[in-house]
């Protein structure tokens, strides 16, 4: 892997990832206690009149702050972890990503990790009198217990938000509502990237064969690759690339992942440089994939819809926001479209893919309802009125009659 292609992998690994965020906060937790100690050997900003707290008394405080937090972090790991049970039992194992990236459940683990540390240091800073007959003077560091006392307070309302914000991420509405979101942002980003590229690459593949062709020399899900490296090694070398699998696919170490054109050998040099910008995981992500968001909400369509749980109306829901993704994909700045050929070309998303991966593959599980059917039905009527695409209507009219077929 190269470093560009390893860098984005990183990011996306961290991005999903409850050790960053808490580890980030307990490193800056220990550069505050250092800071505010210094502070309070050099008597700053407290008066004597907030100098009254005893040695015994600061220890006692500052032991019960940490042991209360970190016993809070305790059960709120706990809650964690069967609101990800939870989801990945009813909603499917794909969702476990989505509650791994929340930023309310990493800040909040964070924050009393943080208050953990800090309340830690500050009370092995506070000494007795020691020496012969107490000759030095007991040290109780005021300005770091008020500070102490403040994140107690800051992990206080963090407890409140936390017990509120569990219940809220395993919400199945908002769990629809938050991939259906990411779906649209997604798309609207696919289209306006691809049209930015159709502008500045105007160059097209050989018609010869390719002369080429680039094994990874590995196994895994394709999760990201490095476009714009690609690019630059096109150009210094005078090479054209065609990727023949998109970001998502699982790869083999006999899988061709490139085609390859060039006016002469391929070194080794400039081949290792291509697999280096290519980045394989274990599982399929978002990156570079809005399709495994699709995936996502075809999988609550299907255990919604199973014998078992039997729930049409959250079907319904995730139909909804899969109809979001659809007419963004219709309408947004031209709607999806079919890629011109360049000196770096790869497989792109086009609105029937989108289509088939969305509500065809949903099909088998909808047609056993009459109410999701209908709604479906209508769904798909707007999307013939709410577009002025002639592709996008036929394609649609034959998916109305087979949702019609199975109605019947």
């Amino acid at each position: 892997m190269g470093k560009r292609a390893l860098l984005m992998k990183w990011l996306q690994d961290i991005r999903a990832s409850y050790w960053f965020l808490p580890t980030i906060l307990a490193i800056l937790a220990v550069v505050l206690a250092q800071v505010v100690q210094y502070l309070d050997h050099n008597e700053f900003l407290l008066t004597d009149a907030w100098r009254t707290t005893q040695v015994e008394g600061a220890r006692s405080t500052l032991a019960l702050i940490s042991q209360s937090v970190i016993g809070v972090t305790g059960v709120m790991f706990s809650m964690t972890i069967v609101a990800v049970s939870f989801a990945s039992g009813n909603f499917g194992p794909r969702l476990i990503g989505n509650f791994m990236r929340d930023r309310g459940n990493q800040w909040s683990l964070g924050i009393l990790i943080a208050t953990f540390v800090y309340t830690l240091l500050i009370l092995r800073a506070v000494q007795s009198p020691y020496g012969p007959e107490g000759a030095n003077d007991a040290f109780v560091p005021h300005l770091s217990m008020l500070v102490a006392l403040g994140l107690t307070g800051v992990s206080v309302l963090t407890m409140i938000f936390y017990v509120h914000h569990i219940p809220e991420i395993i919400n199945v509405s908002n769990i629809s509502a938050k991939l259906g979101g990411r779906l649209r942002s997604a798309i609207e980003c696919l289209i306006e990237t691809e049209k930015q590229e159709v502008d500045q690459e105007v160059d097209s593949l050989p018609e010869r064969p390719a002369e080429h062709q680039i094994f990874l020399k590995a196994d895994g899900f394709l999760q990201t690759w490095d476009r714009k490296r690609l690019v630059e090694l096109a150009t210094e070398s005078n090479l054209y690339f065609e990727l023949l699998l998109a970001s998502g696919s699982f790869v083999t170490t006999y899988s061709p992942i490139l085609n390859v054109w060039t006016e002469s050998d391929l070194s080794e040099d400039v081949e290792n440089d291509i697999r280096n910008c290519f980045a394989l995981g274990h599982i399929p992500t978002e990156q570079q994939n809005l399709l495994f968001i699709v995936e996502q909400l075809v999988e609550m369509i299907a255990r919604a819809l199973s014998p078992g749980v039997n729930d049409p109306y959250t079907a319904v829901n995730c139909l909804n926001w899969l109809y979001v993704g659809l007419i963004t994909a219709a309408n947004h700045k031209g709607g999806l479209a079919p890629r011109h050929q360049s000196r770096v070309t790869y497989p792109s998303l086009e609105f029937e893919a989108l289509l088939n991966a969305s509500i065809t593959a949903a099909l088998p599980y909808i047609k056993s309802d009459p109410m999701v059917c209908k709604h479906l039905d209508g769904l798909l009527n707007r999307l013939i009125l709410e577009t002025d695409n002639q592709d996008v209507h036929r394609m649609t009219k034959k998916l109305r009659n087979e949702v019609a077929a199975l109605q019947a």
